[in-house]
């Protein structure tokens, strides 16, 4: 989940939630409300906060339902025409009671396709940083001690040979 408010923290503008997935590149939803649609989600859901404290009290939300899976609940319903609703339900032992429910919508293709390419661009750019660190720690090893990194070589041409 990303969060981003366009505005000051403590007065924002507008506020747009992210929710992607690690298993599914494609999975990309987004929420976005300003304080007009703050004002209409807040009459149809009778919420008592304004929309200054909207982005704390997500974040509160979602950090209960890391602390107390078993009070609080995320549910994600997604409909087959690219809607998708998110509502936090909290247990109450004798009654599950609805807290807060956001509108979500798939995200375009295009943007889709930015943010698969920039993780992996992201992801490229880790892997060069682990190989770069491999390799010098590759030439400390062959000033420091030769004979060890003919070892874990000849181990590692080992692993990749076939098995008979």
């Amino acid at each position: 989940c990303k969060i981003l408010a366009l505005g000051d923290d403590l007065n924002p503008q507008h506020c747009r939630f992210e929710v992607t997935s690690e298993n599914d590149l494609f999975f990309h939803f987004t929420h976005s409300v300003d304080e007009n649609n703050f004002r209409e989600m807040q009459e149809k859901q009778k919420l008592m906060i304004d929309f200054s404290d909207y982005v704390a009290v997500i974040i509160k939300m979602l950090n209960n339902c890391i602390k107390e899976p078993q009070s609080f609940l995320a549910v994600f319903v997604m409909q087959r025409d690219g809607q998708a609703r998110l509502d936090f339900i909290q247990n109450m032992e004798y009654k599950f009671v609805e807290l807060l429910s956001l509108s979500f919508d798939a995200s375009p293709e295009e943007v889709v396709r930015q943010q698969i390419t920039f993780r992996y661009n992201s992801v490229k750019g880790r892997l060069a940083l682990m190989q770069s660190k491999l390799h010098d720690m590759s030439a400390l090893v062959k000033v420091k001690n030769p004979s060890l990194l003919l070892q874990l070589q000849n181990q590692k041409a080992g692993a990749r040979a076939p098995k008979r």
